[in-house]
Formats: C-alpha cells, structure tokens, sequence
C-alpha cells in the first residue's frame, strides 16, 4: 500500500458518466476547491464493465450491483484522489445523501444529479476504503505530493 501513509487524509472520488455526460465536470471541481480540499491525482478514463466489477465487489450479492456495474462502464469518468485532515468524512458532507431528492440544498448530488443511481459523484466511505480505491484507479506514478509542504 504505496500511500497507506496518508489514512484519514485522503479520499477517492469520481466524477459519474452522467456528470462527466451533462459537462459538470468544472463546477464539480469548483466545489470541491472551494472547500479547502487538494488534488493529488486526477485522470479521465473510461473503465470496462470487469473494472468496475472489481472495484465495487463488497456490493457484487446487492440487487443493483449489475445495474451499477453497467452504468458505471457506461462512459469516461473523471476519478481523483483528494487531500485534506478528515477527507472521507468533509467529502461526505459536501456531496450530500445517495439520492439527491434527499440531499442536502447546496451539496454536489443536489446541485448535480438526477436519481439514486445517476448521482453525479463517488466519494469512499471510509478511510480503509479511501485507500484501497485510490490505489486500484491509480499508481503511485501519479500521485503526486508536494513532500516538502506536506500540509494538510
């Protein structure tokens, strides 16, 4: 676990097909900038469906797994990894309940997104998670840390 160093300071994120569809790409990255958080990696890629099976198994025996797995598969995602004292639990807050009708007014989801399953934004759900998600997307060549101003 090449950043297993950085636990409770960092989560995952993903920016959904559907987000990435509707060219919400900047005004979710605004957001997420105007609360303090740094961007550490950051990259476009279109994930197959096997991936993304890969990615979400805890959920593989839950109803919509496949439903996720092929929505997810669906087109280019923007994923990142973001910096900041508390990440998992900030990022949580700012972007709002699974199902943006619920959501808190302001948050990510209810700017953003239109259902449960169309939700705009991925963000870990815990900071074991955080770090198993941030290594399967990216490899240690980038991400990148400025170690001399390794503020948080």
């Amino acid at each position: 676990m090449f950043i297993s160093h950085l636990l409770g300071n960092i989560t995952c994120s993903i920016i959904k097909p559907d987000a990435v569809k509707k060219g919400y790409i900047i005004p979710i990255l605004l957001h997420i900038y105007r609360y303090r958080f740094h961007l550490i990696a950051l990259k476009m890629k279109k994930f197959t469906e096997k991936e993304y099976k890969t990615f979400y198994k805890e959920h593989q025996n839950k109803p919509f797994f496949m439903s996720l797995v092929r929505f997810m598969s669906s087109g280019p995602v923007v994923s990142m990894i973001l910096k900041k004292k508390n990440a998992v639990k900030d990022f949580r807050t700012i972007i709002g309940h699974t199902d943006p009708k619920i959501s808190k007014k302001g948050t990510i989801r209810n700017l953003y997104a239109s259902s449960i399953e169309s939700n705009a934004i991925h963000g870990s759900d815990n900071d074991e998670n955080a770090i198993k998600e941030c290594e399967f997307i990216f490899n240690h060549e980038e991400i990148f840390i400025d170690m001399k101003n390794h503020n948080l």
